[in-house]
C-alpha cells in the first residue's frame, strides 16, 4: 500500500506540474502506517468526535497526505491529478474542508502548535483520542516548534506524538549545512519528550515505536524517523533538487516504472 501511496504522490505532482515530491515520498511509509493501521479513523465518518487527529505540520508535503487519504477511502484516488488545479479541492497545502484533514497547515512551525492544542483540549475534555503531527527536519529551524515542544512537555501531554521526518535535506541543501538542528533527539528530550529513533522505511520499527508511544505515560513522545528523501524513485532519492519540483512526462514515466518494479518485487516476495 505504501508503494501505491507513492504512485499517487508522483501522479498528483506530475498532474499539478508543481509540488513537493521529495519529502512526500520520504514520509510515505509513515502516512501509510498512520492511516491504515495506527489511527482510530473512519472514512465514512471523517468528523467522528473521538477520532484520532493528525496535523501535517510540514504542509508542503500535502501530496503524501492526500494520496494516503485517497487510498484509505476519504475521497476518490482519481482526484489526485487535480492537485493545485483551479477549482480543485486539493490545493497545494492541506485545507480543513478536505475530508480527513484535521487542520489547515503549511506555514512551517505552526502545525505542531495546533496539534499540541488539540492534545491539551483532549485532556481538558477527558477525551481518549490521540494527536499526531509530522514535521520536517528543516522545519525544526522555526522557533515556534520549540515553543510548542516546551508547552507539550510541561503539560505532560502523553496523548501527543510528534514525528520528525529526518531526511537531512531541505530546499537549500543538507540541513546541517543550512542551519543544523542536530542533535534532534537530545533537543526533544530536553523538553521532556520520550524520544524514539527509527528507520522510516522499516514497518516493524514503525509499529514498535507507536506501540511504545502509547505505553509512555506522563510525557509526550517524539519519533525521529531517519528517512531517504525521494524514497522509491531512483533519480529523486537523496537529491535536494526534488524538494519542490514536478517531474516532466519522461521523468514521470521513469518514476512510475521504478515504483512498478518495486511493486512487482513486493508481490513476488509475498508482501
Amino acid at each position: 500500500m505504501a508503494n501505491e501511496v507513492r504512485k499517487g504522490i508522483v501522479t498528483a505532482v506530475h498532474g499539478a506540474k508543481a509540488g513537493h515530491p521529495g519529502g512526500s515520498l520520504s514520509a510515505a511509509d509513515m502516512f501509510t502506517f498512520l492511516y491504515f493501521e495506527e489511527m482510530n479513523i473512519d472514512p465514512k465518518n471523517p468528523d467522528m468526535e473521538n477520532r484520532d487527529r493528525f496535523v501535517l505540520s510540514k504542509g508542503h508535503t500535502a501530496p503524501g497526505l492526500y494520496s494516503a487519504l485517497a487510498h484509505r477511502g476519504f475521497f476518490p484516488v482519481e482526484d489526485l491529478p487535480t492537485l493545485r488545479h483551479l477549482g480543485s479541492y486539493l490545493q497545494g497545502h492541506p485545507c480543513i474542508h478536505i475530508p480527513g484533514v484535521d487542520m489547515s497547515s503549511g506555514s512551517l512551525g505552526q502545525g505542531i502548535s495546533a496539534a499540541a492544542g488539540m492534545a491539551m483540549g483532549a485532556k481538558l475534555d477527558d477525551k481518549e483520542f490521540r494527536v499526531y503531527t509530522l514535521l520536517g527536519d528543516g522545519e525544526l529551524q522555526e522557533g515556534q516548534v520549540w515553543e510548542a515542544a516546551m508547552f507539550a512537555g510541561h503539560r505532560k501531554l502523553d496523548n501527543f506524538c510528534v514525528i520528525v521526518d529526518n531526511n537531512n535535506l531541505q530546499i537549500d541543501g543538507p540541513i546541517d549545512k543550512v542551519c543544523s538542528p542536530y542533535p534532534i533527539d537530545k533537543k526533544f528530550e530536553a523538553f521532556n519528550f520520550h524520544v524514539i529513533n527509527i528507520d522510516a522505511h522499516d514497518f516493524d520499527q514503525i509499529r514498535n515505536a507507536f506501540a511504545e508511544a502509547k505505553e509512555t505515560k506522563g510525557q509526550p513522545t517524539c519519533i525521529v524517523m531517519h528517512s531517504v528523501k525521494g524514497k522509491g524513485v531512483s533519480f529523486m532519492e537523496n537529491n535536494a533538487g526534488w524538494h519542490g519540483k514536478a517531474p516532466n512526462d519522461e521523468e514521470y514515466a521513469q518514476a512510475m516504472a521504478d515504483l512498478e518494479k518495486i511493486g512487482a518485487e513486493l508481490e513476488k516476495a509475498g508482501e
